[in-house]
This record gives C-alpha cells, sequence and structure tokens, in this order.
C-alpha cells in the first residue's frame, strides 16, 4: 500500500531535500529538528536558511521539534548525521511501533563501533524495518526539482515497492534492491574517495590522475563491499558508481571540498570545525581502515586519505606512496 505519510528524521541539508520530494508528491510530511530557529524557519518562511538556503521549501512541509510527532507516520527518513545516528535512533525508539520502515539516508560508518547505520538502527530500534536509499544526490539539486536516480534497498521487496512508489517521481526516480549492505558501503566509501579526488585536484595532478582515482576506488568500493556482504552489482550502481562520480568531480561535495582544503595545506579539524555542514568522509575513513584491518582487505587509497586526516602523514609522502606501490593485475 502506498505511503501517505512520512516523518523525516533531520532537517539539514539532505534531510529537507527529501521532505520537499515527499511534499511533491502529495504526501504528507513531518519533518524533524533539532533546532528550534530551523523548525521556525520551515514554518513560517518555507525556508530552511541554516542548512539548505536559497531553496523553497515546499508549504506542506510541517517542521517540528517532537520527535513523537515525527514518527507519527507510515514511514520514516532517517537522516540524521552517521556520528549523531545512534543518539538520535535512541531517543526516537520508544515512539517507533513495531514493523515501521525506516528509510536510512545518511552516509557513513560509525566511528566509534565501526558499525554500518543498518547495525546502528538493529541495536537502537530493533522493532523497525530497515531500508536504505543512496545514490547521486545534491541536496540542492533535488530540493529544486532536478532529476536523478537512486538505489532504495529493502529486504522485504513488498515495502520496496510501496516506498518506491510513494517517493518516485518522474524527478525522483527510485530503483529498488535487496542488498541493505551493498547500498550502505557504497555512500559511506565515495566521501573518502571524494577527498582523494579533491586532494587531486587541489595539488593539479591532472584529469587522467582523477580517473584514475575515481577507477581504483571503485576497485577498493567493491573489494570492501563484498568482504561484508554486500553484492558487486549494488556497487556498480546508482548507490556506487553513480555516487562515487558526482562526489569525485564536483567541488559541490562537502569531502570533495575538504580534499582541497587538505591539499592547500589546511588542516581537516580546521575545516570540520568552521561549516555546519558534515564532511562524513573523514570518520569514515578511519572506521572504514579500522574494519579493513581487523578484515585484511586492500584499501591503498582509502588508507591514504585516513593517514593524511587521523596520522598525521604529509600529503606528498602519501601521494608518492601510492605511485610507488608494486604494479599488479588490473583485476581484484
Amino acid at each position: 500500500m502506498a505511503v501517505r505519510k512520512f516523518g523525516v528524521i533531520g532537517a539539514g541539508a539532505w534531510g529537507t531535500a527529501l521532505a520537499n520530494v515527499v511534499a511533491a508528491n502529495g504526501k504528507a510530511c513531518v519533518l524533524w529538528a533539532r533546532e528550534e530557529d530551523v523548525v521556525n524557519a520551515v514554518n513560517t518562511e518555507h525556508r530552511n536558511p541554516t542548512f539548505l538556503p536559497d531553496v523553497d521549501i515546499n508549504p506542506h512541509v510541517r517542521a517540528t521539534n517532537d520527535l513523537a510527532e515525527a514518527c507519527d507516520a507510515e514511514a520514516l527518513l532517517f537522516v540524521a548525521p552517521t556520528q549523531h545516528a545512534r543518539s538520535v535512533a535512541a531517543s526516537a525508539a520508544p515512539h517507533i511501533r513495531d514493523g515501521l520502515p525506516v528509510v536510512l539516508c545518511a552516509k557513513g560508518i560509525e566511528l566509534e563501533t565501526n558499525a554500518l547505520l543498518s547495525q546502528v538502527l538493529h541495536e537502537t530500534v530493533p522493532q523497525a524495518l530497515p531500508a536504505v536509499l543512496s545514490g547521486p544526490t545534491f541536496a540542492d539539486e533535488v530540493a529544486r526539482g532536478l532529476p536523478t536516480g537512486v538505489t532504495l534497498a529493502c529486504a522485504d521487496d513488498g515495502v520496496g515497492t510501496d516506498l518506491a512508489e510513494s517517493l518516485g517521481s518522474p524527478t525522483f526516480r527510485p530503483y529498488l534492491s535487496n542488498d541493505v549492505i551493498g547500498a550502505q558501503i557504497g555512500g559511506a566509501l565515495k566521501n573518502v574517495l571524494a577527498i582523494a579526488a579533491g586532494i587531486v585536484a587541489g595539488r593539479a595532478l591532472g584529469e587522467n590522475a582523477k580517473a584514475a582515482v575515481i577507477t581504483r576506488g571503485l576497485a577498493e568500493m567493491l573489494r570492501f563491499g563484498e568482504a561484508l556482504g554486500g553484492n558487486g552489482i549494488t556497487l556498480m550502481g546508482l548507490s556506487g558508481l553513480g555516487d562515487l562520480v558526482l562526489t569525485c568531480g564536483s567541488s559541490k561535495s562537502r569531502n570533495h571540498t575538504l580534499g582541497l582544503a587538505l591539499a592547500r595545506g589546511e588542516a581537516a579539524k580546521e575545516f570540520l570545525g568552521a561549516r555546519k555542514s558534515v564532511a562524513e568522509g573523514a570518520y569514515t575513513a578511519a572506521a572504514t581502515m579500522a574494519i579493513a584491518q581487523e578484515k585484511k582487505i586492500d584499501l591503498p587509497i582509502c588508507g591514504a586519505v585516513d593517514a593524511v586526516i587521523n596520522q598525521g602523514i604529509d600529503i606528498d609522502t602519501a601521494i608518492e606512496a601510492l605511485l610507488n606501490r608494486p604494479f599488479r593485475a588490473e583485476t581484484g
């Protein structure tokens, strides 16, 4: 059955954009924000100047700072930032009924536990029915109704179909999958690889080098995803390759912009502290490499990004180490 009412948990740029998608499809939408000024701006001005300035918000979107009110819905879009997802989910848990579809829309891996968001949801809201929405989606373009395609992954095919029919439109096109793990891996690792692409751009290493980072980064994404139980076909789709191409090729990406800043000599901590929006790849890099070391997965590009951001390795040293790796067969 079609979903008639959505709650959107998290009123950052992406959550606000998804609220616009829901409302444009004629569905009731309640958008939860922690910040009172965001709630007031959405409800009175139909704007979100803090996180998505210069974009009109559909007047049918209603904002609240009451989690219980937002969770009183037929499905939730859970868009809290990855590193805060556990605390938000735990607060929402008492208000989430058994079997309620909760669509995970943030991208990343929890740094403290190295857990995927589906694991975080299972531990905090075990009664929820998890799904994942991921793909090449700059929030401002989605909010304005520009066309894109996304992966919508759900282990329950019927629920996945209902969600796709309810969220989908000619300009927001969900492609169904049952690979919840793979859909999360693509969105997480592309953030790390976008930082590498930003460094390449910032150091003027050329278009050839950018293409090599994207292609060999995809190989790392495939190795990592398959080791965690994801499907390589998923990672070759919108939530993997599609998102990777988008974020590695545009300075609109927060993670790409972080890479540019690092290439200029700016410290990651300074960059992250000066912005309200989150460059999630900075945290996911460390979590990714902790998992990779435990499972013995070869991720040289992700490892170089982690070394630069979290271990104080000089960028030139990291680049030289990558360029001097032994030659190998391209497969694998």
